[in-house]
């Protein structure tokens, strides 16, 4: 690999961390609007369900997202914070149907303590102002004029430094906020201030000391009520100038809340497990009664809910899939009201993720442990088609009851058959051509074969068959077998055929004739001695192609919607921008399909496997096909071993209720079922921390090695765990052996035979050693010191890369003749790793907690020791996402005869369910894109204002840079989705006509 790197996104961002409903894109029409961390989606509520209008990425993490409607306008707008201390106001335009920028700014403070809880942005109820806290101990208020415009920002001081929420209250005749702080003595209580534009605050109507020691969630109740709510962790308070009223909940931490009624009496609340909770505030007219809550049932985790009409909610989630739930009046069978609509997947967050070739095709999958808590699942993620099954039946010849068609030759093998005009059926055999009436079954005509000769492959075009007639109009004789033939229409008439394409025996040529005279006009030699075995022409886009499918697996397309190719490794076919792509399917061996369509099974597909028979239908064309395999448990670690075909995961399972709360496993999957074959429990208060598959020296078994840490209540950090090695046999887990440490074994690594290990401050390298009774243990060999926590360990032949918590990364190398481990070189950079990948044997990949991405080269040709001992930072690049692992590896079967089949690549997964490929490019291609992306930067503007520049910057606490070494593909690939006109302005720039642009961008696009 090489230090020009390409990052192009794979999968999208699947969290949801905000969302908001409204009337954003017209005063009539209902939106839910969705912030995915760096993505906003724009959808609205039909009859019909959710409908997306948009998906656009920001170049920023949204921190807060707000609608809002000031004076005089007649929809909402919509207005975004970024966590780099930037805002946007975004405005619908129903003529383009694009985001226009109403107003943005900068609103970082020079001086000022960062907040440590989430930032937060509010809009008064009446439109008068925003209110911002972004620093500690800093109230930032950006006034509206009396025309609803935004004018110059200023910051009030803010007593209370530990905020954990603040809200503007309702009803109030000057702008006035309440705030829910912490004080030093951990108590925690709720002030209200009244906002002057005078730059300070004047004390609020009311106040309430010493809440529920979990509170930590206001929400502000709408007129006529007016007042707050305060959620505990076992309390619910009511609060306002004149009332106070208080309830007992059940322990639990509530994370999301949506209001149902305008007037504010009605909420939902979704708490850290999954459940929802129904708030009412009782009342007479204005007078707060009381409260009341009740338990609805089930749904993901939720991070955010909004209501959106007709009893029908959405939940958006960080650790579960996303979901349009309804609430029923009446309970189900298991007593809860809430009805799952609609799921939409997440992938967040990829704690771990293995890349294999399952179907040992050549391609890769993602297999990733994501979701969190009950949420947790296993996703194997493969790019391609997915058929959905919609009816399946074993061939077996004594369950199913054969129909006799009294016109049929049932005796002869039939080589083709086919449904035709006039209610008719066509048999084929090989002698005979019969016509049979579909309705009466009877046979209408039939043609033999001439004397002497055979039928041995037929087609037709079921449109151009007469009524009851067969009529030989022309034959030709041929000096060689025909082996396939199609006459398929292609052109104006969508129901006549013009030509036949026919493949041949012996000379391997395929031939195309005129109908109905059959005149020869070309004859194409395919070279090589393997038969066509399957024709077939077709038109894509208005242009016409013939596909010719060789016995050995290669397709040629000469022309040069979809075709599905049948085949033992099935793929579909289609265009896009006028080129062909090939997209595997998730079948096994097809042998037979065609196309299926009764009032049951509209527009599908029948397909023939070895014993079985499928009807089935074509998801759309996406890039990627997700299975999820629900664990209902926490899956934190995940390895593949090929010899046991097996997976093992370290996982942990929650009970919310019971004395010890988590409880902490190795398991053992298939790796086809994805079946639990076998459970090792790890002991109390034993996390599992890391996991491999390998072998050791002169013992050709395969184990598993899991590392494990034990987080005890009272210690600040672990300081023993173990390394377990596990074998596989007849699918359980034994444990072979067990070797205690002096800390957590965070990364776990094979090294020539040996097992290498990141234990607490130190890397340590273990043999493995046949004991005098024949058993087997861990030896510790030698270690290496110094680190402040060594979280990685990666290897490449003798050489070895640490990733540290804040030292980031460090070079060693193993010595063999002093059995010894030595720091070389290391980056000096203080960068908290949170990934770590070896490029090539000079070149090394780190992913930082500030959602950067760096890599750093050995300087082994330094003048100096002092240089050869410090690395060179090549690269620098804000992905924006926090990345937990790296793996070498690629989602797409890769074409070896194409550009792109020989740049390296590996895969990446992030916390918001991000799945990324990062490929090397050779310089001079990386030249061409980087003036390409130059070049895009100025025609694509970013939505609210954003920079990209400054958004694709190295940012850290410490200083901030330029990208530099790295592009950012998904920009480069936005160029496809431009109009021609844009693309034009570019080429002229570029001085490199548009197609040819075009099919360097498509060739990107082939990475993933």
């Amino acid at each position: 690999m090489s230090v020009w790197n390409y990052v192009v996104t794979a999968q999208k961002p699947t969290c949801v961390s905000h969302d908001c409903v409204g009337n954003f894109t017209s005063p009539q029409e209902l939106n839910l609007i969705v912030a995915k961390c760096t993505r906003i989606e724009i959808h609205l509520l039909t009859p019909q369900g959710v409908q997306t209008i948009l998906d656009v990425p920001l170049y920023g993490r949204i921190a807060t997202l707000e609608l809002f409607r000031p004076h005089g306008e007649a929809q909402d707008l919509l207005f975004i914070t970024i966590e780099r201390y930037k805002f946007c106001v975004l405005q619908w335009d129903s003529e383009s149907s694009e985001l226009v920028t109403r107003a943005m700014g900068d609103v970082s403070d020079r001086i000022g303590l960062p907040t440590d809880n989430d930032q937060i942005g509010i809009i008064d109820p009446d439109c008068r102002l925003i209110g911002l806290h972004l620093y500690d101990g800093l109230f930032k208020v950006i006034p509206f004029d009396n025309k609803g415009q935004l004018k110059e920002a200023f910051n009030i001081r803010l007593e209370e430094l530990q905020v954990l929420d603040i809200k503007f209250l309702y009803g109030c005749t000057r702008p006035t906020i309440a705030v829910l702080y912490q004080d030093i003595k951990d108590a925690r209580h709720v002030k209200t201030y009244e906002v002057s534009l005078k730059e300070d605050f004047v004390k609020g109507p009311w106040s309430q000391n010493n809440l529920d020691y979990g509170a930590d969630l206001l929400i502000p109740v709408p007129q006529p009520l007016c007042g707050v709510l305060i959620i505990g962790e076992e309390t619910i308070v009511y609060c306002s100038a004149n009332a106070f009223k208080a309830i007992q909940i059940r322990p639990c931490i509530t994370k999301a809340y949506g209001r149902v009624d305008i007037d504010g009496s009605r909420y939902l609340l979704g708490d850290h497990a999954g459940l929802l909770h129904l708030l009412v505030i009782t009342h007479e007219k204005e007078k707060v009664t009381g409260l009341k809550i009740e338990l609805l049932g089930e749904t993901s985790i939720a991070s955010s809910i909004s209501y959106l009409d007709n009893a029908v909610a959405f939940v958006g989630s960080s650790y579960g899939d996303s979901q349009l739930i309804k609430l029923n009046t009446q309970p189900d069978a298991k007593g809860s009201y809430v009805e799952i609509l609609e799921s939409y997947v997440n992938l967040g967050p990829i704690v771990g993720l293995c890349v294999l070739d399952l179907e040992r095709q050549g391609q890769g999958q993602v297999v990733t442990c994501s979701g969190a808590y009950k949420d947790g699942s296993l996703r194997i993620v493969r790019s391609g088609i997915g058929i959905n099954e919609q009816a399946s039946v074993e061939l077996q010849e004594d369950e199913m009851e054969e129909t006799e068609i009294e016109g049929f030759l049932s005796e002869v093998q039939t080589l083709f058959c086919h449904d035709a005009v006039y209610n008719q059926l066509v048999q084929v055999t090989s002698n005979s051509v019969r016509l049979v009436s579909s309705t009466t079954r009877e046979l209408r005509n039939k043609w033999d074969a001439p004397a002497g000769f055979t039928v041995n492959v037929a087609t037709s075009n079921a449109s151009q068959i007469g009524d009851g007639t067969l009529t030989e109009v022309k034959h030709v004789l041929l000096e060689y077998e025909v082996s396939c033939i199609d006459m398929n229409p292609i052109g104006d008439n969508p129901n006549y055929s013009q030509l036949a394409a026919v493949g041949m025996w012996t000379d391997i040529t395929v031939r195309i004739f005129v109908l109905p005279d059959l005149t020869l006009i070309t004859k194409e030699q395919l070279g090589g001695e393997i038969i066509p075995r399957s024709v077939l022409l077709c038109a894509f886009e208005g242009i016409s192609y013939l596909l010719c499918a060789l016995g050995d697996g290669h397709l040629l397309n000469f022309h040069a919607t979809h075709v599905f190719a049948a085949s033992d490794r099935p793929a579909v076919i289609y265009s896009n921008n006028k080129k062909l792509v090939y997209s595997n399917v998730n079948l096994k061996e097809v042998s037979h399909l065609c196309p299926f369509n009764s009032a049951a099974f509209p527009d599908s597909l029948a397909i023939a496997r070895e014993g079985e028979l499928t009807i089935g239908t074509i998801n759309d064309i996406q890039k990627l096909h997700i299975r999820t395999i629900p664990v209902g448990e926490h899956a934190r670690r995940i390895c593949h071993q090929k010899q046991s075909r097996t997976f093992a995961i370290c996982s942990v399972r929650n009970h919310p209720s019971a004395e010890e709360s988590e409880m902490h496993f190795v398991r053992l999957l298939d790796d086809q079922t994805f079946d639990f074959l076998s459970t090792y429990p790890l002991d109390a208060f034993e996390y599992g921390c890391s996991i491999l598959s390998c072998s050791f020296t002169d013992d050709k078994n395969a184990y598993y090695c899991v590392g494990t840490a034990y987080v005890l209540p009272k210690e600040n950090g672990p300081t023993k765990g173990r390394i377990l090695v596990f074998i596989v046999e007849e699918g359980r887990l034994q444990l072979i052996a067990e070797k205690e440490t002096e800390g957590a074994v965070y990364s776990l690594n094979a090294f020539n035979g040996k097992l290498l290990a990141a234990i607490n401050q130190k890397i340590q390298l273990y043999k493995w050693m046949v004991r005098d009774g024949g058993t087997r243990e861990l030896q510790s060999e030698c270690g290496h010191h110094g680190h402040i926590l060594a979280l990685f360990v990666q290897t490449r032949g003798d050489f070895i890369a640490g990733g540290d918590l804040m030292k980031s990364i460090s070079f060693l190398i193993y010595k063999h003749e002093e059995g010894a481990i030595e720091e070389r070189t290391r980056d000096y950079n203080a960068n908290w790793i949170s990934a770590l990948e070896i490029l090539d044997d000079d070149t090394y990949l780190g992913a930082d907690s500030c959602y950067n991405l760096f890599t750093v080269k050995k300087n082994s040709e330094g003048p100096t020791e002092e240089e050869r001992a410090s690395m060179e930072v090549v690269g620098e690049y804000h992905l924006g996402e926090f990345v937990n692992r790296f793996r070498h590896g690629s989602l797409v079967m890769r074409m070896p005869d194409s550009e792109t089949g020989q740049i390296p690549t590996l895969i990446f997964g992030t916390v918001n369910g991000v799945i990324g490929v990062m490929a090397s490019l050779p310089q001079e291609q990386y030249a061409f894109l980087e003036k390409l992306q130059t070049s895009l930067r100025k025609v694509i503007k970013g939505v609210g204002g954003l920079s990209h520049e400054q958004w694709r910057s190295f940012t850290n606490e410490k200083r901030t840079a330029e990208a530099r070494n790295f592009l950012d593909g998904d920009l480069i690939e936005s160029f496809l989705d431009l109009s021609r006109s844009k693309m034009e302005e570019i080429s002229k720039g570029m001085d490199v006509q548009v197609e040819e642009l075009c099919k360097r961008v498509e060739e990107l696009i082939r990475l993933h």
